[in-house]
């Protein structure tokens, strides 16, 4: 089952040969579908932090491993198993001393160069020549210790995107290996790729080897070596290179070709964890509105535990947009991000026999004439003569509403007005009826690129489309021809957040905004395995680069940022890094006017959080610091009582507590760089927040607020004078109506100096 409608050709693993669909998310597998109910009878156990349950652990998993049920043991940073359970048995477990919760393994799908240089320059922001050198996101280039966690479908080691070349010794503090295999060797390891894991339990996997692509995609995008004159083909050709070059990179391989199994998962953030990875990056997660229940959420559990010991978690917001409240990976401790497209385009043109060129896209390596030769048969016009299939059908390129003899040795121009049949479906059928061409009409596939190797196929939006159905219809011999694709930069506008890209509020809290910012995620190049007979064109070498789009592609842009910022700062923590991120992100593109959605409305940040993450330069001057313990009481909100607490975190103080009377307000007033409220009747409300000024020097901040009509924001105090020996100060937002606020309100704080601006976003929601 297709999660997503729309297009982007997926490549499965080669145990699933022959198995594509188009769907406009990114590398999403279509097997995956939602979270299966079928988990083969393994059921995952966590028993919360590795400090607080562990003679309640070993007595249990000793009496389960005389029955060999145990698949995986979490024993590092925090306790559980996973094992083959009756329904009955897990039951019973869940009631034992020392356990948090059981739940069935889950299964979680996958969300599937220039980007770089966009998101350097398209924001316009000049460098302080004092404080550049600092900043630079040039000097990425340079080795070092700093290590990206990517847990996905493994790695291609091979690609030259990986090569240690100036790359000094493997970091000490790295206790992570090189896992061995038919296929994967422990030299294909090297002072840059320095670990590869896979996990052979839930799942079956039998290797480190990336045979998908998406996770040697994931891995250059955070991480990889730049690489000169990368190309597909000849598209997209320039400079590849990941957001920190000089990172080393640790692959956990998850998911293999029935999904990404939870249990492993849980295994990979365990180890990840142990080996000393400062990032981890995850392009994949559940379906809305199954978590973030932090008693099933594997990526919630993983993460919090992560988080615990210092390391930045970030992970992509999912490809169920536009729809709303389909955000996913919400818990507050990860650094959720949504995708949006780049300064470039792929134009496939279309030519009509009345000299009209209308700028369609896609990628296709056809090989028609220029001229606009060939017949153009509108699908209506080729409509067999079966009475099941109605004109609509037909107009719609449904398989079997063609009659062959029509459609053979003609372009085809298909309309998207009708669900029941994906793109795939459509292009299969009408190139089995001999068409050698296609235009298909649909506003999400031209705005994101998919591609169709040497069959030349070319999308138009709906307004373009009117035009080529006009002159199909009104001509008497209508003809054209569709060119091979060309890349197009400086295009205008970008970036636009992406139809899949998946929206806020979050589904589990309205209080936290979701997503936290975008990133590139709309046809990125990245490294791709070479022995891929599905991306390579017929009598051609394989490429080593794919073009790709997905909030999995968005998701590793941020966690090489994150991995910069921690080399420039090894103190901060997570939180202090997140921060940075979303701060000093824009929220304008590159014909300076507010983002939009690819519809064209306004970006709200339900849309992309604080806005599009910048690369340099990263300067935020101040930053909002959110510790464990403001966890602990998001967790005490949601409703864990304190003895769960105790068993989940690693350091409780003695005298937390929840509240006796929680309310709303607690999440809101959670130090996060972000405010949400909900069900706001007017009346004041007062959120608190504390920021840190990380320069370490004398200066006053000033506050400027944007607010809807209708809505009095008040920030007291409206200066923050920050001293050498004081450099944590708090302040307060007062929220107040006269009534008549409806739905989402969105605006944002902002605190600025003579260098810096510390921008905040806001929603007050009425429900």
């Amino acid at each position: 089952m297709c999660l997503l409608k729309g297009k982007c050709d997926i490549k499965t693993d080669k145990n699933m040969k022959g198995v594509l669909c188009w769907c406009s998310l990114l590398f999403v597998i279509c097997l995956l579908g939602e979270i299966k109910a079928d988990n083969d009878g393994v059921y995952i156990v966590y028993m919360g932090s590795a400090a607080t349950s562990r003679n309640s652990y070993n007595l249990l998993l000793t009496s389960l491993e005389e029955s060999m049920a145990v698949l995986h043991n979490y024993k590092n940073s925090f306790l559980g198993f996973a094992a083959h359970l009756t329904k009955k048995e897990a039951d019973d477990i869940a009631r034992k001393p020392g356990v948090v919760s059981v739940f069935p393994d889950p299964v979680l799908q996958l969300h599937t160069t220039r980007s770089w240089d966009f998101l350097k320059y398209h924001s316009g922001v000049e460098l302080d020549s004092k404080h550049s050198a600092k900043y630079n996101i040039s000097s990425s280039n340079a080795a070092s210790d700093i290590i990206i966690g990517i847990m996905d479908t493994g790695i291609w080691p091979e690609s030259e995107s990986f090569s240690d070349e100036g790359f000094g010794p493997i970091p000490s503090k790295w206790k992570g290996t090189c896992m061995k295999s038919d296929d994967f060797k422990t030299a294909d390891c090297n002072r840059k790729l320095i670990g590869a894991r896979y996990y052979t339990a839930g799942g079956g996997l039998t290797s480190p080897r990336d045979h998908n692509g998406h996770g040697t995609h994931t891995a250059s995008t955070a991480a990889g070596n730049t690489v000169h004159n990368a190309s597909y083909y000849g598209l997209a050709i320039g400079s590849a290179k990941g957001g920190f070059p000089g990172s080393r990179i640790a692959s956990y391989r998850v998911c293999g070709p029935r999904g990404c199994k939870g249990s492993n998962i849980l295994a990979a953030f365990d180890d990840a964890i142990e080996d000393g990875v400062d990032v981890l990056s995850l392009s994949l997660g559940s379906s809305p509105g199954y978590g973030p229940n932090f008693h099933r959420d594997p990526i919630a559990i993983g993460s919090f535990h992560a988080t615990e010991k210092g390391i930045t978690v970030v992970c992509s917001a999912g490809n169920d947009g536009p729809r709303k409240g389909s955000v996913v990976n919400v818990a507050p401790w990860i650094l959720t991000v949504a995708a949006s497209s780049i300064d470039r385009d792929f134009q496939a043109d279309i030519a009509l026999g009345d000299k009209t060129v209308i700028k369609g896209g896609g990628i296709n390596f056809g090989e028609l004439e220029k001229s606009p030769i060939y017949r153009l048969l509108y699908g209506i016009t080729a409509k067999g003569n079966l009475t099941t299939y109605d004109e609509v059908d037909a107009r719609n390129c449904i398989p079997r509403a063609l009659d062959r003899d029509k459609v053979k040795g003609n372009i085809i121009l298909c309309e998207s007005t009708k669900g029941m049949y994906s793109t795939k479906q459509k292009l299969a059928g009408v190139k089995r009826l001999g068409a050698i061409g296609m235009v298909y009409v649909n506003d999400n596939a031209r705005s994101v690129a998919s591609s169709t190797g040497s069959f030349p196929m070319a999308t138009v939006n709906r307004k373009d489309g009117q035009k080529i159905i006009h002159y199909a219809k009104q001509e008497r011999n209508p003809t054209a021809t569709i060119l091979a694709t060309v890349s197009v930069t400086e295009y205008k506008p970008a970036p636009v957040v992406a139809y899949f890209s998946a929206r806020g509020p979050s589904f589990a809290t309205k209080d936290i905004l979701k997503p936290d910012v975008a990133a590139p995620g709309v046809a990125i190049l990245a490294a791709w395995p070479d022995k891929d007979s599905v991306v390579k064109l017929t009598g051609k070498k394989p490429p080593h680069f794919y073009i790709l789009s997905g909030t999995s592609m968005a998701c590793p842009h941020v966690s090489g940022l994150a991995a910069m910022i921690k080399s420039q700062h090894p103190n901060w923590s997570p939180s202090a890094i997140k921060s940075a991120i979303m701060t000093t992100a824009t929220q304008t593109n590159n014909m300076k006017k507010p983002i939009t959605t690819n519809t064209g409305s306004l970006a709200t940040p339900y849309d992309f959080g604080a806005g599009e993450v910048i690369s340099s330069p990263l300067q935020p001057g101040l930053v909002y610091e959110t510790e464990t313990i403001h966890y602990l009481h998001f967790l005490c909100s949601i409703g864990y009582n304190i003895n769960t607490i105790k068993q989940i975190a690693s350091k409780v103080p003695p005298d937390f507590a929840c509240h006796t009377n929680p309310n709303q307000n607690l999440i809101s007033n959670m130090n996060y760089p972000s405010i949400a409220i909900s069900k706001f009747i007017g009346k004041q409300i007062i959120i608190s927040r504390t920021v840190t000024n990380v320069e370490n020097s004398d200066t006053v901040y000033t506050a400027s607020v944007e607010a809807p009509h209708g809505l009095k924001v008040t920030v007291t105090p409206h200066k923050l004078e920050f001293k050498k020996n004081k450099n944590k100060l708090t302040y307060q937002v007062s929220f107040r109506s006269d009534g008549g606020l409806i739905d989402d309100n969105f605006g944002a704080i902002t605190w600025s100096n003579d260098r810096y601006r510390v921008r905040s976003p806001f929603v007050v929601r009425s429900k």
